[in-house]
């Protein structure tokens, strides 16, 4: 690197000054300066000596005035009371705080800029109408500054005005009387801010004019862009004999008046006059062949990836390194792409990126929901959200008991009051407030309580904790505010302090002089690096492309002097070139990609550097090699060691039961069973925000249960017409099972939320509908069984490895029944009821009794048959299904596509002895240790199968299917 800025700076005042600095005062436009002069000056006088003492620009004027400063939150109270009292003396209504807030930011934003440049008030808000008046109010204005006065006014001398307009007119015209109301209120206080304090100073009434009486000499250093207070104060001191100045610049940009770079600088000099005391600007650009590498990325975050990279290649602990970013939003992914360097950070980290706001916002959502909609509940989501909070650190124990029963609940609204979240850091975080006073102590008592947390660690998180302060300091500045306004809503309140937090950011402050040092471009200045990276190098970033809101349109601030985008252009081009005067290796990044808010191009600055100068620009970009990741293997499941011994165990030695579902779920795929029913993979719990279809399941089957249960105990035949009383009854017994199913006391309909709701209403018309069938279809009926899953085991026998062996099934009969037909015959059947897709119709019974049967219902209504007529001794049982959706038109009998298959009497007694082979075949098949649990490609897969992650890679088999 060639010799630092700095360094020049402090060779400079050992050879003005000797060794006695203790009456000099240096001042520089912000802090980070300080520590590297002060280093520079140990090294160049190796010896102690009288320090000077260093100011930032603020604080050195700031010793002008006793008075306080008044925070952003005190000026943003102030101006609201005065600009509603404004309105309401004009017949207007006042404006809301949160309506006014975004407004207040661009008045004191230009209040200050007309302060620091020192513009007349009642000339810069007057209303004129005519281009003479602009003649004779600003004969005293060039006649460029004339026209651009005049063009601002031209638009508003049309023939009426739009609504826009019309109120951008009566804004205007209170401005001035609210600028000088402002001052007032603030006086009164005993306050002032900075803009004030350089607008006094600089017109002659500051209160304390002499403060400079204690300095011998006043040292600014790195200056660049001075506004209008400044360079008037600042070329008054020189002429004094006070001041001296240190102006960093080079002649590549200072000489040509077409470089935008210098243009600051040569104002300062050749216009303001003042003098660099380092005198003749060196020309060292021009005479620099550097390289300078280029890299184009494949995206913004990209960028980050590729410096880490290159860190981890090039890192020199000997070198100096900084971390530029002209694109500041990148910090955060920068930060999560650091290698393990020792670095310091002064760039904020944003509040609203951070694990803190997301506490602090879902707290403000939940107190709104109570507030606003005078709510007692609460989704389960946001309580979710607080349990799987990293700050909420809510014992594991406690988290899964509240997720496990809200699951068996399906609470999917949680009562305030039944939520206990004692062992986390904030036990009280769900307690309603108890006045709308409480909003702002509430949250400060929040942030107490987590930095207490944070200090019980062994190292304090230093962004979070930084983070906290900083926030704290915000609500307390905003709780004196709403002191003075009385009685606020709580949605009023959350509204205006998500406006104030939001732009909240902590430095994370490490060893200034040591490590890799991360900033902004702007806090570079008076900075040099052996190696420089600077990110979001893009044209519209650096420079930007934008300006700041504001009040004051682009003809006035032209004619007033006021700062407009052409300023920032040439205050970006100046941080960006200085560092290729110093800086022996720098590299650039910027996001290649084209989208709403990126050129895709490197800034025109880069352009411009490669074209006048001699620097070799060498241009990477980021290539994404295309990798195919290696084809996974299926997975298959041996039937060795383990697996074979959970298999034959359970199922053998200790007589767990199969069921109709098991089975039919092990024709479907074998690797489904095995996952669910040996291995004992389970799906988690959760909360489903639409009903599960198992669960409308229950609800029908347990509702017809208890309808038709006083039935059972009756051993004579009933008149299906007496079903016709159990109608009127469905609606109160499905609203009792729906509070059963989720564990919760429901007597009304009003009592069931609106997922519930749904859930009634189909449940309702699906048993009616049976009901109904049984009405139309039977002249009477006698109810044999019902939903009885205890007495029907049945202990089947199968050949393992050459021995017989049994196995135990069992089956949950929904219904058996005895039922007179309409012609005059009884039927003997086996009812099973079913709510999703299912078909009473098939291709042949080929495609049924087949691994991935096309008809999964027949098949289990076979299992239950079976199993019922073993243990019962009953015979010739035919088998219904119910299909709520179908059974009007297929009716309940399961029959052929073609009709030529109808599965009763002899036909029927076929087919069960058919079903009972391909059941021993199957289950010896599933205790064959030679057949591997692997999943059948061909099966249908559902959304809701929790298993679809372990069959993503199962082979599809060319097979084609015989019709």
């Amino acid at each position: 690197m060639n010799k630092p800025f700095l360094r020049f700076v402090a060779e400079d005042i050992q050879q003005r000054f000797g060794k006695n600095l203790s009456d000099i005062a240096i001042v520089f436009n912000n802090k980070r300066p300080i520590t590297y002069l002060k280093k520079h000056l140990v090294d160049v006088y190796q010896q102690a000596i009288w320090s000077p003492q260093f100011y930032t620009i603020q604080d050195f004027l700031g010793q002008s005035s006793s008075q306080v400063q008044a925070s952003a939150i005190s000026q943003f109270f102030y101006l609201f009371q005065l600009h509603n009292e404004m309105l309401q003396q004009e017949g207007l209504d006042p404006e809301s705080l949160e309506e006014f807030y975004p407004i207040a930011e661009i008045i004191l934003s230009d209040f200050s800029q007309l302060d620091y440049e020192l513009v007349p008030i009642d000339q810069v808000f007057m209303e004129l109408s005519d281009s003479t008046e602009i003649d004779l109010a600003f004969q005293h204005f060039t006649p460029e500054q004339q026209s651009f006065i005049r063009q601002f006014w031209e638009s508003f001398s049309m023939q009426g005005h739009t609504a826009v307009q019309k109120r951008f007119l009566r804004l205007w015209r209170r401005l001035s009387n609210l600028y000088r109301a402002f001052k007032a209120k603030m006086k009164a206080e005993g306050q002032t801010n900075y803009p004030t304090i350089y607008r006094e100073l600089a017109e002659g009434s500051a209160e304390q004019p002499d403060f400079l009486q204690p300095y011998k000499q006043i040292l600014f250093v790195g200056f660049n862009a001075l506004n209008r207070a400044e360079a008037q104060l600042f070329r008054q001191w020189q002429e004094e004999g006070k001041a001296l100045f240190y102006f960093d610049a080079d002649a590549h940009y200072l000489d040509d008046k077409m470089q935008e770079a210098g243009l600051f600088i040569r104002r300062n000099l050749f216009q303001t006059g003042l003098i660099n005391a380092l005198g003749e600007a060196p020309a060292i650009l021009a005479n620099r062949d550097t390289e300078v590498h280029c890299y184009q990325s494949l995206g913004k975050i990209s960028e980050t990836k590729l410096l880490y990279d290159l860190l981890q290649q090039q890192q020199d602990p000997a070198k100096s390194a900084a971390i530029l970013l002209a694109d500041e939003s990148l910090l955060v992914s920068l930060l999560q792409s650091l290698p393990s360097h020792e670095v310091n950070i002064t760039t904020g980290y944003p509040l609203m990126q951070s694990p803190i706001f997301g506490l602090l916002d879902l707290w403000m959502n939940i107190q709104i929901l109570i507030a606003q909609q005078k709510k007692e509940k609460i989704p389960y989501q946001l309580l979710e959200s607080y349990l799987t909070h990293p700050m909420s650190k809510i014992k594991k124990e406690q988290k899964q008991q509240i997720q496990k029963e809200s699951a068996e609940k399906q609470l999917f609204e949680i009562v305030l009051s039944d939520i206990d979240v004692s062992t986390s850091v904030l036990p009280h975080f769900f307690r309603p407030l108890s006045a709308s006073n409480q909003v702002l102590p509430t949250l400060i008592a929040m942030i107490d309580t987590l930095l207490l947390s944070m200090a019980d660690q062994e190292r304090i998180k230093q962004i979070e904790s930084n983070l906290l302060i900083e926030t704290k300091k915000v609500l307390h500045q905003l709780q004196l505010g709403f002191n003075n306004l009385g009685d606020l809503s709580i949605g009023f309140q959350i509204g205006l302090i998500r406006k104030t937090i939001s732009p909240i950011n902590a430095a994370i402050e490490g060893d200034p002089l040591k490590g890799l040092q991360i900033m902004g471009l702007l806090e570079s200045r008076c900075l040099n690096f052996d190696q420089v990276y600077i990110l979001g190098a893009n044209e519209g970033i650096l420079p930007k492309t934008s300006n700041s809101p504001t009040f004051l349109p682009n003809n006035l601030r032209k004619a007033y002097g006021l700062p407009v985008l052409e300023n920032q252009d040439a205050l970006s081009a100046y941080l960006f070139y200085r560092h290729f005067q110093y800086s022996s290796d720098i590299q650039l990044f910027y996001n290649g990609v084209v989208t709403e808010s990126s050129t895709g191009e490197e800034s025109r600055f880069i352009k411009q550097l490669a074209f006048e100068t001699q620097f070799k620009f060498i241009h990477h970009v980021q290539q994404q090699p295309l990798e195919f990741p290696a084809q996974a293997e299926e997975l298959i499941i041996e039937k060795t060691d383990a697996v074979w011994h959970k298999l034959y165990s359970s199922y053998i030695q200790y007589g767990k039961r199969i069921s109709a579902s098991a089975f039919t779920s092990y024709l479907q795929s074998p690797l489904q069973f095995f996952l669910k029913y040996v291995a004992d993979i389970k799906e988690p719990p959760s909360i489903s925000q639409e009903f599960e279809m198992n669960k409308l399941g229950t609800v029908i089957h347990e509702s017809m249960e208890e309808l038709l249960s006083p039935l059972k105990d009756i051993k004579d035949f009933v008149p299906t017409e007496q079903l016709k009383d159990k109608l009127q009854w469905v609606d109160q017994v499905v609203i009792k099972q729906i509070g059963r199913e989720y564990q919760t006391e429901l007597s009304r309909l009003e009592d069931l939320n609106s997922l519930q709701r749904i859930m009634h209403k189909i449940a309702s018309e699906y048993v009616k509908m049976y009901l109904q069938y049984d009405i139309d279809q039977y002249q009477a009926i006698r109810i044999v069984e019902l939903e009885n899953d205890e007495d029907y085991t049945l202990d089947f026998p199968i050949s393992i490895d050459g021995k017989i062996e049994t196995v135990t099934l069992y089956g949950i009969i929904d219904r058996v029944d005895e039922v007179l037909t309409k012609d005059g015959q009884t039927k003997v059947r086996i009812v099973d009821y079913k709510t999703g897709s299912d078909a009473v119709t098939f291709r042949g019974m080929e495609h049924v009794f087949a691994p991935n049967t096309e008809n999964k219902a027949l098949v289990q209504t076979l299992f239950y048959a079976y199993v019922y007529e073993q243990v019962s001794g009953l015979t010739q049982l035919e088998p219904h299904l119910y299909v709520a959706r179908r059974m009007r038109e297929d009716g309940t009998l399961f029959r052929s596509n073609n009709g030529a298959i109808v599965l009763s009497d002899q036909t029927l007694q076929e087919q069960k002895e058919a079903f009972v082979a391909f059941l021993r075949q199957t289950l010896e098949e599933l205790f064959n240790r030679a057949v591997p649990f692997k999943h059948n490609p061909e099966a249908e897969v559902y959304p809701s199968d929790p298993y679809t992650l372990f069959y993503k890679y199962s082979l599809k088999e060319s097979a084609a299917e015989e019709e």
